[in-house]
C-alpha cells in the first residue's frame, strides 16, 4: 500500500533512541523528510545521521526540551525553516515508563509526579500548541501522541495518570482541530524493545537462574501475541496513522501493545 507520505514533513520529538527513532526511520524509508528533536546534541546528531544513511532520506536534528515552552517555540520555528512546513507531529519526547521503587500512594512523590506530567502532558501541549497553527494553514495535518498502555491500567499513579491526560488531551485536540483538517490520534505501546531491553532481561535472568529466553518470556510474554513488540512494529502503526490513508481514524486511540488477555475496550 503506498501511504502516500513522499515529501510530507514531519516532527518527531524524542527521536534519538527507542520508539521515537524508529518512528523516523519508519516516516523516512516512507519518503517524509523528517526532523527529529531530543535533549542530547550527540545522539541527536548521531541518531540523524545514521537514519538518513539507512534510508537514503532527509533526516535532521535539533535539540529542544519540551519541558521549556521557549525551547518548543524554538524548535517549531526551526522545523518550518529547516523542512519549509510541517504536515506531521509525532509526540514521543518523555521518560520511559518506570515502576517506582514503591508504587502505593505512599511511594509518590509531588515533585515526581509534576515532572511526568510537565514532561509528557504539558509538553505535548507545547508541541502541539506551536506547531498547530501551521497545520492549519496548510489545511491538512496529524497530530500523533505516544502515550502507554498504563492507561488502560492500575499499578502506579504517575504512569497511568500521565499516559491517561495524554488521552484526554487528544481528543480535545482532535474536536478543536478535526474540523480544520487536522487529524489527532494517541498511539499506546504496550512492552516494546528498546535499547534497554537487553540489561532488563539480562538482570532477570540472572536473579532467577533462567536463560535470557525465558527470562524476557517472563518479562514481556503476557500479551495475546505472547512476546515483546518492536520498536518496528509500533513504527508502522504509527508511519498509517501520519499517513492521508488515516482519515478515518481521528480522535481514538490505538492500543499496539500485542492485545492485552480479557480486556475489553469499545
Amino acid at each position: 500500500m503506498d501511504l502516500q507520505l513522499k515529501d510530507k514533513r514531519a516532527l518527531v520529538t524524542g527521536g534519538s533512541r527507542g520508539i521515537g527513532k524508529a518512528i523516523a526511520r519508519a516516516l523516512a524509508q516512507e519518503g517524509v523528510r523528517v526532523l527529529l528533536s531530543a535533549r542530547d546534541l550527540a545522539a541527536a546528531t548521531a541518531a540523524a545521521e545514521e537514519l538518513a544513511r539507512e534510508t537514503g532520506g532527509e533526516v535532521h536534528a535539533f535539540i529542544a526540551d519540551t519541558r521549556d515552552d521557549d525551547q518548543v517555540d524554538a524548535l517549531i520555528a526551526h522545523a518550518i525553516a529547516q523542512l519549509g512546513g510541517l504536515d506531521i507531529v509525532v509526540n514521543n519526547a518523555a521518560r520511559p515508563g518506570a515502576r517506582p521503587e514503591v508504587p502505593g500512594v505512599a511511594g509518590v512523590a509531588s515533585d515526581y509526579l509534576l515532572d511526568e506530567l510537565n514532561t509528557k502532558l504539558v509538553g505535548y501541549l507545547r508541541v502541539a500548541r506551536a506547531a498547530a497553527p501551521h497545520l492549519v494553514a496548510n489545511g491538512w495535518g496529524r497530530i500523533i501522541n505516544i502515550s502507554g498502555l498504563a492507561a488502560r491500567q492500575s499499578g502506579t499513579i504517575p504512569g497511568s495518570t500521565r499516559n491517561v491526560a495524554i488521552a484526554a488531551l487528544t481528543k480535545n485536540l482532535a474536536d478543536e482541530l478535526g474540523p480544520k483538517g487536522i487529524n489527532v490520534t494517541v498511539v499506546h505501546p504496550g512492552a516494546t524493545r528498546t535499547e534497554k531491553t537487553a540489561d532488563a532481561v539480562a538482570a532477570k535472568a540472572a536473579a532467577d537462574d533462567i536463560s535470557p529466553d525465558a527470562a524476557e518470556k517472563a518479562l514481556f510474554g503476557q500479551s495475546l501475541i505472547g512476546r515483546i513488540v518492536e520498536a518496528e512494529e509500533v513504527a508502522a502503526v504509527v508511519a498509517f496513522l501520519a499517513s492521508p490513508r488515516s482519515v478515518a481514524i481521528n480522535g481514538d486511540a490505538i492500543a499496539a501493545g500485542g492485545g492485552s488477555p480479557r480486556a475489553i475496550h469499545y
